[in-house]
């Protein structure tokens, strides 16, 4: 086997080894592991073809080298190659430990930001005409519609991430108090509360969850057909399916509830700090993107800042 190939497959094991690392220890959605496995095997093949036979080789012009022609040639977005850049930093920190690279080219290797784009939301009326749907006439379809309803009022009454929701235990909400414990990015867990609406539609849907649970169903709060956990592109397709079954123009995907979530909580609230930590952005930056919108009178408590909380 010629040393290119040996690379490879060591390479190919090390990022494996990484991932499982990553998704032992913190909390990342599928999509994001995913991402950085195709990430770091870009770079691996990089190295490959660049006669190196070891991690260790990569310095920083090569990184130049292999990130420059993705900007250049718009193969991929700055925020894109920013992702990549985040991966192989914390990528050669584990290697490090593992004792197989001496330093890491990726640390203070930065390109330039890319303008964020302010995020789409809808109106308040239009998440009222969503969710206060009439269901399905068939059986079937009924049941379907009290999970993704239940599913959509939690997205927007407390603003989870997909991947949040999709991993919430039974046991990770508490109805009495209205409140459900999540864990997010880096394995950081927070209390969000969970509006009055929201609080109707799970009740209503845990009294069909026995429809969908087998012997060795997962004690997740939410099930898909097949009895399993409701995963992150379940519940994207899913909620396409609703958004155009009750005639929602716009393209409705899990993060636009999120959106809608934070941008109405903002108009109400105007309190930049509460939504930051009810979202749980790290940085209060990530949080200022929906400063953007025109802010009504500052309302006290969550109950009379969100349109499906009000008593």
């Amino acid at each position: 086997m010629s040393g290119n190939k040996v690379f490879l497959t060591q390479a190919q094991h090390d990022i494996e080894q990484w991932l499982e690392m990553l998704n032992s220890q913190r909390y990342l959605s599928e999509h994001t592991l995913l991402a950085y496995q195709q990430d770091l095997l870009k770079l691996a093949t990089f190295l490959a073809k660049a006669h190196c036979q070891s991690w260790n080789e990569l310095n920083r012009k090569l990184l130049n080298e292999f990130v420059g022609p993705l900007l250049a040639t718009n193969s991929l977005l700055p925020i894109s190659v920013q992702r990549m850049l985040s991966a192989i930093r914390s990528f050669y920190d584990y290697l490090a430990t593992q004792q197989a690279v001496n330093h890491n080219p990726a640390k203070a290797f930065t390109v330039k930001r890319q303008a964020r784009n302010l995020p789409k939301v809808m109106d308040v009326d239009l998440v009222n005409q969503l969710l206060d749907a009439q269901a399905p006439d068939t059986p079937h379809a009924a049941k379907l519609w009290i999970r993704d309803k239940a599913v959509m009022e939690l997205l927007y009454s407390s603003g989870l991430r997909v991947s949040e929701l999709s991993h919430c235990l039974l046991n990770d909400i508490d109805l009495s108090s209205a409140l459900i414990t999540v864990t997010g990015k880096g394995n950081k867990t927070r209390v969000l509360p969970v509006g009055k609406k929201a609080i109707l539609a799970i009740k209503e849907w845990l009294k069909i969850r026995p429809d969908f649970v087998k012997a060795d169903t997962p004690n997740y709060l939410f099930l898909n057909e097949r009895k399993g956990r409701f995963t992150e592109r379940g519940i994207q397709q899913a909620l396409a399916h609703q958004a155009q079954r009750v005639g929602i123009p716009q393209h409705l995907h899990p993060h636009l509830l999120r959106h809608c979530f934070a941008s109405h909580l903002l108009e109400s609230s105007q309190d930049l700090r509460a939504v930051q930590e009810l979202l749980g952005h790290a940085s209060i930056s990530t949080t200022q993107i929906y400063t953007h919108l025109d802010y009504q009178h500052l309302a006290q408590v969550y109950d009379k800042a969100h349109p499906r909380a009000k008593k």
